[in-house]
């Protein structure tokens, strides 16, 4: 089966769920994912694409290359332009330590370019809480909150108790030894005792950002 054959694009995504439809580019080859950029310059002209790694992306030809705005840190690509920003801090991302940045970047990525502006907040976790209550008015402001963090992921439990907007937890895989691999962040953040914290899968910071998008967009409508 040819690339050609294999992609089946989804414009009618937006109108269906408020969301554009994204790439994720983990698992596809260059070829796919040329093949992908393609079809959508000749229509929308418009793409997020998530999990592009580096080799991947420098492997694209020349011209697709030069049409992408690509972060690095969070393996992220725009094709095209983003929507115009709110100009609002709407959405606050905190993340526990520098190590959690990637995930935490991926989200704002995701956000910046249907047109938010997110907070972000780096390097608060509880093992210095004196450097999240010093952002702690920053964080309130928001309308939802995003908390990433790995090893023991206490930091969306101590927000849990601090915050009122809509909180979403996303675990990472940062850690040591039983830590490794992020599965104790997330059975962390799904025992934790703070009421209404809602949990992504391990690393997934495009779905965090998703899941604030739905509450943002439900809210206004």
């Amino acid at each position: 089966m040819t690339p050609e054959q294999m992609v089946v694009l989804d414009p009618d995504r937006v109108r269906r769920t408020g969301l554009e439809e994204a790439v994720f580019c983990s698992g596809k080859s260059v070829d796919q994912i040329a093949e992908i950029l393609r079809r959508v310059l000749a229509g929308s002209g418009r793409m997020l694409l998530t999990r592009l790694a580096r080799d991947k992306f420098e492997a694209l030809p020349a011209d697709l290359r030069c049409a992408l705005e690509y972060d690095q840190l969070a393996a992220v690509a725009v094709l095209g332009s983003r929507h115009a920003p709110t100009g609002r801090h709407r959405v606050a991302i905190v993340a526990a330590g520098t190590s959690d940045a990637a995930v935490a970047r991926e989200a704002a990525c995701t956000l910046r370019y249907s047109g938010e502006d997110p907070l972000e907040v780096t390097d608060v976790g509880v093992a210095g809480l004196w450097r999240l209550l010093e952002r702690l008015d920053e964080i309130r402001a928001a309308r939802v909150v995003i908390a990433v963090a790995g090893m023991d992921a206490a930091l969306p439990t101590v927000l849990g108790g601090l915050v009122a907007a809509p909180l979403i937890g996303v675990p990472t895989s940062v850690g040591y030894g039983i830590a490794h691999g992020g599965h104790v962040a997330l059975n962390s953040m799904l025992a934790s005792c703070a009421p209404g914290l809602a949990v992504m899968n391990i690393d997934n910071g495009y779905g965090a950002a998703c899941a604030a998008l739905r509450i943002l967009r439900h809210a206004a409508a």
